[in-house]
């Protein structure tokens, strides 16, 4: 189990496990689109992750008491694991899901940006190339140049999803952030078992407080729900079997494959189409997003 796979091997087995994740965003869109709520898929995604976390830890027999500090750190990260998961659905469920993704995946830039800003570390001539190359992607991905009133009524279009996935972009950088400086040292399914259970009883209180846990309404909805649960589970707990695994970290930018696979997915799926220009700036931001991941440290 401690063999290093090569890259032959670990970067296609990721780009798979990025199209994993892009799938389950397609499932949750189909689920959305079927009558369930965003806080009831995020709710019952993050608890069965949860529960799928707590037998991986039991059966690989990784122990789960944590200093009282600890704890408390990671629940608190929890919290903005939970706003970050409801933000990134509530995009998926009213704009394209690739779109959605591709605001999402400024991350990194924005992770680059606030530890230059608090740590005073210097993000580097690759950063500084990758991010006016990222939000040129961007722009030409939403398809926002035009006239004014052009741009005033795309904006109008998609401005709500573009918003919620900024949202989850913003709040989960500073959950990288924090998570770098408190729980480095902690198990990384053990992270997952305590951000996912506090995202799933968050979401799940104050969606059932505000009688928004709409369930699917017909077949397809229900499929959607279980899909999005299993292929996330899925995903999530193969990170820990192939990532530890990777000669190099650097392979893990491969993981930024999810929008792209998330593009043709979308097409197939719920055909969700994009014009030309608007695939060239989706290219565009995962290249700037991997210039960022794959430089060297």
């Amino acid at each position: 189990m401690s063999a290093i796979l090569s890259p032959r091997l670990g970067v296609p087995l990721l780009m798979l496990l990025a199209t994993v994740f892009a799938g389950n965003h397609i499932a949750a869109r189909l689920a959305f689109d079927h009558g369930a709520s965003v806080p009831a898929a995020v709710a019952v995604r993050s608890g069965a992750t949860a529960l799928v976390m707590v037998a991986l830890l039991l059966l690989q027999r990784v122990p789960m008491a944590l200093p009282r500090a600890t704890l408390a750190r990671g629940l608190g990260i929890g919290v903005l694991v939970a706003m970050q998961s409801y933000c990134l659905y509530s995009a998926v469920a009213i704009i394209p899901v690739a779109l959605a993704l591709l605001a999402f995946n400024t991350c990194p830039l924005l992770l680059v940006l606030l530890t230059w800003a608090v740590d005073g570390v210097h993000p580097g001539r690759r950063a500084l190339v990758a991010m006016p190359l990222a939000l040129l992607g961007l722009v030409l991905a939403l398809d926002i140049i035009g006239t004014l009133e052009t741009m005033a009524g795309r904006w109008a279009e998609i401005g709500a999803g573009v918003a919620w996935a900024l949202g989850a972009a913003t709040t989960f950088a500073l959950t990288l952030f924090l998570t770098t400086k408190h729980l480095k040292d902690v198990d990384g399914r053990m992270r997952t078992l305590l951000t996912m259970g506090t995202t799933a009883v968050i979401v799940g209180l104050a969606g059932g407080l505000a009688g928004n846990l709409a369930l699917p309404t017909d077949g397809t909805g229900w499929l959607g729900l279980v899909l999005l649960t299993v292929l996330y589970g899925s995903a999530i707990t193969a990170i820990f079997t192939v990532v530890p695994r990777l000669g190099a970290a650097t392979n893990t930018t491969a993981l930024n494959f999810e929008p792209i696979a998330a593009l043709v997915l979308g097409w197939v799926v719920l055909g969700q189409e994009m014009a030309a220009r608007q695939m060239l700036g989706a290219l565009l931001v995962v290249a700037a997003v991997v210039l960022i991941g794959s430089r060297r440290h």
